[in-house]
């Protein structure tokens, strides 16, 4: 990933490990908020952001699906990145990029960080939230990120669902805890455990997750009930690189996605919603995550298969003909 110390770049490995030989993510270092009312200084306004994510980033993945949720792709410019073999960091897939709200023309990510705060000492992260009027990034916390998106860009966005409903955010927050720590930590722990006995730790956690997930899906079209809510949308991207990365490139192989029938119908559900599948571009997954630059420092061989057509009909329209 690499880091800005007092603004100056340097690429190393920024994974934590505790004694055990467990990853740790660190903490996102930019938690400004955008409000509807632009108290918190960062107004809601239409072309005043810009969201640099990258499909390699499942943690930046869910950012670019909730962009497509709010109906934001006419008031937020997203902005992709790739991982580089040059010890860059993230570089943009366009080429040279101009900055919004400045004549800066950059390569790399981390330079939008410096120039947003030439001293400032952080990782370099993706999703990225970077506002043109300040020149500074808002935000690099994707759990901020997609809340800001569902709540505070409603009165100048098309009508569409509220992803957060006040009635299940105890459920909702209660949800995205076991998906963070029992899903993506596991699934990270279990490609980067340093020890034998942190990746069995790991694997016995991820796959008794998904065992009780699958369970949960049985009874009930979504993760809190018979709505969609933001729960589903951060569970997502793990499900759907599950088979064609992270059986193979994380080592989660104990059991393939498919073979859970509810969970892999759900995915199928969720990946058919319209305008998700844009943003679910499983080749460039699967390009970028075995790229030697990648997260999991692959030679670049990316494996063909599985092939998983996620386009076939599922079974989770079964629930409303129930009620």
């Amino acid at each position: 990933m690499g880091h800005l110390l007092d603004g100056a770049w340097s690429f190393d490995d920024v994974l934590v490990e505790s004694e055990g030989g467990l990853y740790v993510k660190k903490p996102s270092q930019f938690r400004n908020w955008i409000t509807a009312d632009g108290s918190s200084g960062y107004a809601a306004e239409a072309g005043r952001y810009v969201l640099y994510s990258s499909i390699a980033c499942p943690w930046a993945h869910r950012t670019a699906i909730f962009r497509v949720l709010k109906k934001l792709d006419g008031l937020i410019q997203l902005v992709n990145t790739e991982q580089t073999s040059d010890d860059q960091g993230w570089a943009f897939v366009d080429g040279p990029h101009t900055v919004p709200g400045t004549d800066n023309q950059v390569n790399f990510l981390h330079e939008i960080y410096a120039l947003g705060d030439p001293g400032c000492t952080t990782r370099v992260t993706v999703p990225a939230l970077w506002d043109s009027r300040t020149r500074t990034v808002v935000s690099n916390e994707s759990s901020e990120i997609v809340r800001m998106f569902n709540t505070e860009f409603g009165a100048i966005a098309e009508p569409t669902p509220d992803y957060y409903p006040e009635e299940l955010r105890s459920d909702i927050d209660a949800m995205n805890d076991k998906v963070l720590k029992g899903i993506n930590n596991a699934v990270n722990g279990s490609g980067r455990s340093t020890s034998q006995e942190a990746y069995e730790q790991s694997i016995d956690l991820l796959f008794g997750t998904l065992d009780e997930m699958d369970g949960l899906l049985s009874r009930q079209r979504y993760l809190c009930g018979d709505k969609q809510t933001e729960a589903d949308w951060r569970f997502y991207p793990n499900l759907i690189r599950f088979d064609p990365i992270y059986y193979v490139g994380y080592k989660c192989n104990q059991r393939h996605l498919e073979d859970y029938p509810h969970l892999s119908n759900y995915l199928r559900d969720l990946y058919q919603m319209p305008g998700i599948h844009g943003v679910s571009d499983v080749t460039s997954m699967k390009r970028q995550t075995f790229d030697p630059a990648g997260p999991i420092g692959a030679n670049g061989v990316v494996p063909r298969g599985p092939v998983v057509d996620l386009t076939r009909p599922h079974d989770r329209d079964r629930f409303d003909k129930a009620a």
